[in-house]
Parts: C-alpha cells; sequence; structure tokens
C-alpha cells in the first residue's frame, strides 16, 4: 500500500511542481505587487490597499466590467442553447452523424485571433455588401456602435464553442436509457415532455460541466475581443481581460494592473464556485 501511494505521488510530482510554477507562485506575487508600487522592475514603497480603492473608482475598469458580465450571460445562454441543440441533432438516426459532428466541431480548432479577424471581415465587409445590395443599413458598420459590437462578439463567441459544448453533451446523450424513453413514449408522453422530464435531467451533470467551461471562458476572452473590436469603439466593447492587459503592458501601471487582475480573479471564481454548488445541488435533488 505504501510503495503504491509512493508511485501515486512520483507520478503526481511534474503536474504539481508544473502547477505550482506556472499557477500559485505567480498568484502569490501578484497579490504581494498589489499592495506596493511595482513598476516592472522594482519596488519602491509599500502602499497598502490604494490601488484597490482607485480601481472600484476607475470608471474604465467598472465600464469593462459590467460589458463582460453582460456579454457573459448573453455567451452562456446562447452556447449551451447551440451546444445542446447540435448534440441532440448529431444523436439522431441520421446517416450523416459523424460528418456533422466534424463540421460543428471544427471552429473551435482555430485560434481566437483567427477568428476574430475572420469574422471581422464578415462584419465590415459582407454584411456591408448585402447591406448595399438590399437596402438594409443595420448590416452596414456592424462594428462602430456599442450594440452591434456586443452582438458580434457573442456570436463569435457561440460559433466557437458550440460544437465544443457539443461534445459534452453528446457524451451524456449517448449514456441516456432508452428503456425509460420507450416507457415514456408508452405512457404518452410527447417528445418535448419526453425530453424535458426524461433526457434533461438524466443530462443535467453535462450542463454543469458546460455552464462552468462557458462562464469561465466568456469572463476571461481577450484575443477575439482583440481582432474583432480592438475594445472599440471608444472602449465601449473592452471586456475586463483587455483592460487589465492595457493598465499593465500600455499604460505600464504593472501594481495596478495586478490588483485588478486578483479582483477579477476573485469575482470570476465566486461567481464560478457558486454555480457549481447549486448545480450540483440540483442535480442530486433530481
Amino acid at each position: 500500500m505504501q510503495k503504491r501511494n509512493l508511485w501515486y505521488w512520483l507520478f503526481l510530482a511534474p503536474t504539481l511542481f508544473a502547477l505550482a510554477v506556472v499557477v500559485v507562485l505567480p498568484l502569490l506575487f501578484g497579490v504581494y505587487y498589489s499592495f506596493t508600487d511595482w513598476n516592472g522592475i522594482q519596488i519602491t514603497e509599500f502602499i497598502g490597499f490604494d490601488h484597490y480603492k482607485r480601481l472600484f473608482q476607475d470608471e474604465n475598469f467598472i465600464n469593462s466590467l459590467w460589458f463582460t458580465i453582460k456579454f457573459s450571460v448573453v455567451s452562456i445562454f446562447l452556447i449551451n442553447l447551440f451546444g445542446l441543440s447540435l448534440a441532440l441533432l448529431v444523436t439522431q438516426k441520421l446517416k450523416s452523424n459523424k460528418i456533422l459532428r466534424t463540421i460543428f466541431f471544427m471552429p473551435n480548432l482555430i485560434g481566437g485571433l483567427i477568428l476574430g479577424f475572420i469574422w471581422q471581415f464578415i462584419f465590415m465587409k459582407v454584411f456591408a455588401s448585402i447591406g448595399d445590395l438590399t437596402g438594409i443599413e443595420g448590416l452596414k458598420g456592424w462594428l462602430s456602435t456599442e450594440t452591434t459590437g456586443f452582438w458580434a462578439l457573442a456570436i463569435l463567441m457561440s460559433w466557437q464553442m458550440a460544437g465544443y459544448i457539443m461534445v459534452i453533451y453528446i457524451s451524456y446523450l449517448e449514456g441516456v436509457p432508452q428503456e425509460l424513453l420507450e416507457a415514456a413514449e408508452i405512457d404518452g408522453a410527447n417528445s418535448f415532455q419526453r425530453f424535458f422530464h426524461v433526457t434533461f435531467p438524466l443530462v443535467a451533470p453535462a450542463f454543469t460541466v458546460s455552464l462552468f467551461l462557458t462562464l469561465s471562458n466568456s469572463f476571461k476572452l481577450y484575443d477575439q475581443n482583440l481582432s474583432l473590436t480592438g475594445g472599440g469603439p471608444f472602449r465601449s466593447t473592452e471586456m475586463v481581460a483587455m483592460e487589465i492587459f492595457d493598465s499593465a503592458f500600455s499604460r505600464n501601471e504593472w501594481a495596478y494592473g495586478q490588483a485588478q487582475a486578483i479582483i477579477f480573479f476573485i469575482f470570476v471564481a465566486a461567481i464560478s464556485l457558486t454555480q457549481v454548488y447549486v448545480n450540483k445541488k440540483r442535480e442530486v435533488e433530481m
């Protein structure tokens, strides 16, 4: 037993070491630097909570946080809706199932920066051309306003992640006992009733995992935001990750950027853990 435990920790040691070096130590250093006037090279003064007091009065940070929250709520709903819908489609008895699964998953294999530039071309050029042909003014200048920029980011995020979330739902949908569905059908339940009362409760764990992944990815979005809108117009579509990056690397306010990152980390961690707890509790009840 002791020998087995020794081998267990020996195999686990490289991963724990990498986690400590890449995640834990930078986090601890970041917390420390956020209480100083660190300029990226040296520390001359310990200033306490000054950065934290400042960021709660920083209009740019508050606006970017509010925009990120709105974007995340919409994206989480759309991604899970499309992911589950695609999963239901490709788990039907269709000859093209394997091809469809590959096609739907492929956008997730493309890098975020590349996706952003692809969709920038679509929104700027293709939509504008369609608007010229049809006379629909709303299709022109899609990235020139806060509202259309918001929906452009939501569309891009949904298109990229829906296929990935689809795979998670598929793994649970294929494990639903057919006997239960057949019994419900014999009892007179229609397709919608079978889904909401039999299928959906059984795939609730997939919903918990998918919600966690979509929530964390939506809040941390940076590369698509950078390549699609660049935070414009006038920083109206700037998300928190971009605001933190700009604080540290563009304005050289390294310690202030660390403080923003710490608050953002606590905020995202609290929401993620809360939703996992609530959904796990609902799974037990179901």
